[in-house]
């Protein structure tokens, strides 16, 4: 293998990643025409992008390729499992400089890969770019197998608010890497590498789950969106949400309450929905809140009052 993406040239950087995937049942055909084929059995097909910015979303010094390459997929599967839908597929936009070395972009499509035989889902294809700039766009494909889509609006007064997944930890490991450390390991792992609960998705649409999202930008800003959509409010139980010890012994080291990550740290991508009261959750789905009727205070409440701090991650804040 030569050494640097532009030694390999375009056409020999597609061969080495498309060699490296693997394909499941609803890719029917993947890399190599002009254009992929996808089996959509529900013939309504779910889809969602998004791209990661070198120096915005991940820093090399901090991830490894391999690390961006399973949190790109993790950040697009969580979407369309938000959804109710099953991921099928994913599609890889990728842009990278002349001079980086060849090894960078097959470790990043290994990750990729690896993330998608956890949710599921097969590479269906995609394109590469030279650019100043390393980017990352992947678009993932999901089916919803008859079910109707869960989307934001459907949250009613009297709906329970449940989470499955984590929620801070990936703001705690952001912290314990900014300030040069690499420990504790398992929240700077869950930085690197979130892990969605895919399957929560589907099987919380199975449940009657009347509004669901993925936490992404944080829990304050990702249920503000459904309180929107839904025209309600939502009141969070601060009690309820679960702060580990070692959560709490980051935040005493550098100095942050760990109940603001847990509100406004996003890129957990745990999952978020509201049930109708008489629902019976099984133990993995935590009941952390509660819809009420809209009124003069903010669309989502912390213990009855309003938040008055950032809600969580905007793209476009300094």
């Amino acid at each position: 293998m030569k050494g640097s993406v532009g030694e390999l040239g375009e056409f020999g950087l597609i061969r080495e990643l498309t060699s490296r995937i693997t394909s499941t049942p609803a890719v029917r055909l993947g890399p190599g025409d002009d254009a992929a084929v996808v089996a959509a059995p529900d013939r309504r097909v779910v889809a969602t992008t998004d791209i990661l910015l070198e120096g915005r979303h991940f820093r090399r010094d901090w991830s490894t390729a391999y690390d961006v390459g399973r949190k790109a997929a993790a950040q697009n599967l969580a979407d369309i499992a938000a959804m109710g839908a099953e991921p099928t597929a994913v599609l890889l936009g990728l842009v990278v400089p002349a001079e980086l070395p060849v090894t960078w972009p097959t470790e990043l499509m290994d990750g990729i890969r690896d993330e998608c035989d956890v949710a599921g889902a097969g590479v269906a294809g995609g394109d590469v770019v030279r650019g100043d700039t390393i980017t990352v766009s992947i678009t993932a494909l999901g089916d919803l197998r008859n079910r109707e889509p869960v989307t934001r609006s459907g949250a009613r007064p009297g709906d329970l608010v449940a989470v499955t997944g984590w929620l801070g930890w990936s703001a705690a490991g952001h912290a314990v890497l900014a300030r040069g450390f690499r420990s504790p390991r398992a929240f700077v792992e869950a930085h690197r590498r979130p892990e969605p609960p895919y399957r929560e998705g589907p099987a919380g649409a199975a449940l009657g789950a009347t509004a669901m999202t993925d936490v992404s930008d944080g829990l304050i800003a990702d249920l503000g969106h459904v309180a929107r959509a839904s025209k309600v409010r939502i009141d969070i139980f601060s009690a309820a949400l679960d702060i580990p010890a070692q959560m709490k012994d980051i935040g005493q080291a550098v100095g942050v309450d760990p109940l603001h990550w847990v509100l406004t740290g996003g890129e957990d991508h745990a999952l978020i929905a509201t049930f109708p009261p008489d629902t019976k959750l099984p133990a993995r789905w935590r009941v952390i809140g509660e819809v009420l009727h809209p009124s003069a205070l903010p669309r989502v409440t912390v213990d009855d009052a309003a938040w008055d701090k950032a809600a969580g991650w905007d793209h476009f804040a300094p």
